[in-house]
């Protein structure tokens, strides 16, 4: 039996070599354990790219400790010892290892931290679970800044963020600019023939390709194809895809950051999400290269303050909502929405061209853009009162940057209302217009945004009423509203009654429309 002084464990999006789980491991008396696990990778049917993305980077990642000279016991997914959950795999581990304690960084998950929570009375050593410094707002930090607020509005805690990080400032604590926020710079509809830059496709090496062999066999029934598979699975090429984000794409970013255009699943996103949020790439790194961007010419400031807003502010103000909100966050329901997921979610079969679009891009990227996720597959759950958990549920399963403390406050609060408020001043809901104004879905679409009854009309604009009305009790005193309430209460009684006719025909037609 080896003795080693602490059992360091580190989980599939902890892959940073800055990790506080790894700030003192011994390379002489500490084992670092990496384990690929099925509970893990199978509590949601995940995407195949997502399963393989995180398997190989881990086992990279793992090559790159021992290379460190660190003694790494990895466990992959057919070791046929594997007990195929975290918690067995650490007695496992302590079986083989007289280790004194356990050292983890918190988890990104509820579900998880509670279960290592107990994890120190069932093994009878200490549990270490150390703060993820990584990110640039501690729970704890927001929990203080939320203290008093009746709102709890991302805006406010972004300039905070920006204050005490010291980004994009002039002296005085005073916005560069002159503004704090250019996103009504940022909103423009995709120009004729917009066309995003071609991407990095990194290559494949023995462990990935492995890897690939092993999801195909063992996911074969999970959502997705393995085939163009394109991802970085090292910190190194994740650099790369950062490097040709802030040269060549940043600089049209804002203008066209809400912009959809068919057949371009990327146009000039970052595609840096799954990266940060594995740990390949840190979060204020990716701040400081754009912020430098801007500071040497190379990108508008409408582009690098958008861009810094959904790292330095979006994806620390989601988190601190998570943990602030959870447990009962993840079943809160505040539009009593009940219907079941409709199968176009999954097999992207739908007559509906933007439907089609971001669902089809999903299946084949493990990614669509957030105004896809927010506008159209969102909007569309939102509107036909979808249930939240089965929405949820989705979101978590199919993208490859998706963890529950990022999707479940964007799906829940932002994409379905379903949290009555706490994130979101207003239900992002849009009719059939809203697409057509910022994208190229509609031009030959079976069904034509213009029209809110007959067979052609376009389902998301008796839905758009319907859910106005359905929802009346719940959503009419708020202010953001009041335009939409008072243009629904204008309308002719018969032509109200007309649009919820159709509406209802269109919710009991979801899986063939």
């Amino acid at each position: 039996m080896v003795k080693a002084a602490k059992l360091h464990l580190v989980l599939g999006d902890q892959l940073s070599h800055s990790l506080a789980t790894l700030r003192d491991a011994d390379r002489d008396s500490s084992i670092i354990l990496m384990a690929e696990v099925w509970s893990e990778a199978t509590y949601v049917r995940h995407h195949k790219k997502k399963i393989a993305f995180l398997f190989s980077a881990m086992r990279h990642f793992a090559e790159e400790l021992r290379a460190k000279g660190f003694n790494v016991r990895y466990v992959a997914l057919d070791d046929p010892d594997n007990s195929q959950s975290l918690k067995g795999e650490v007695v496992r581990a302590l079986g083989a290892v007289r280790a004194s304690s356990v050292v983890v960084t918190e988890c990104g998950e509820w579900r998880l931290a509670e279960e290592m929570a107990s994890w120190a009375d069932m093994l009878g050593i200490p549990v270490e679970i150390r703060e993820d410094d990584r990110f640039l707002c501690s729970v704890q930090q927001f929990r203080d800044w939320r203290k008093g607020r009746k709102q709890l509005r991302m805006e406010y805690f972004y300039r905070d963020m920006r204050r005490q990080h010291r980004v994009l400032l002039e002296a005085g604590d005073e916005p560069v600019g002159g503004k704090w926020n250019y996103d009504a710079e940022n909103r423009k509809p995709p120009s004729a023939g917009l066309k995003g830059p071609k991407r990095i496709s990194h290559p494949k090496d023995a462990i990935t390709r492995s890897v690939l062999a092993l999801v195909e066999e063992r996911f074969a029934d999970h959502m997705g194809s393995l085939d163009s598979f394109h991802f970085a699975v090292n910190a190194v090429e994740a650099e790369k895809e950062l490097q040709q984000f802030v040269d060549e794409i940043l600089p049209r970013f804002g203008d066209y950051q809400d912009a959809m255009v068919k057949g371009e699943p990327y146009l000039y996103h970052s595609l840096i999400s799954a990266y940060i949020n594995a740990g390949l790439l840190l979060p204020m790194d990716v701040i400081r290269r754009a912020e430098v961007a801007w500071y040497e010419g190379r990108a508008p400031l409408n582009a690098v303050e958008g861009f810094i807003r959904q790292v330095l502010g979006w994806r620390e103000y989601v988190r601190g909502i998570y943990w602030t909100e959870m447990p009962d966050y993840a079943e809160r329901n505040h539009l009593d929405a009940s219907r079941r997921l409709p199968p176009m979610y999954w097999t992207g079969k739908t007559k509906m061209t933007c439907m089609a679009a971001a669902v089809g891009d999903t299946i084949e990227h493990a990614y669509s853009h957030h105004i896809q996720r927010l506008m159209v597959t969102g909007n569309f759950a939102m509107l036909a009162g979808i249930d939240p958990s089965e929405v949820c549920e989705w979101y978590l399963a199919v993208y490859a940057d998706a963890y529950d403390w990022v999707e479940l406050p964007n799906t829940l609060g932002m994409a379905l209302y379903g949290d009555g408020g706490v994130m979101a001043s207003k239900p992002y809901a849009a009719s059939g217009k809203y697409i057509d104004r910022m994208s190229n879905f509609c031009a030959g679409c079976h069904y034509d945004p213009k029209l809110t009854t007959g067979p052609k009309a376009c389902p998301f604009n008796a839905l758009y009423w319907d859910f106005l009305s359905r929802n009346e009790e719940k959503l009419s005193r708020n202010p953001r509203l009041a335009n939409m309430y008072a243009t629904w209460r204008r309308m002719d009684p018969f032509k109200q009654q007309t649009i919820r006719k159709h509406a209802s025909q269109v919710l009991e037609a979801l899986d063939t429309l």
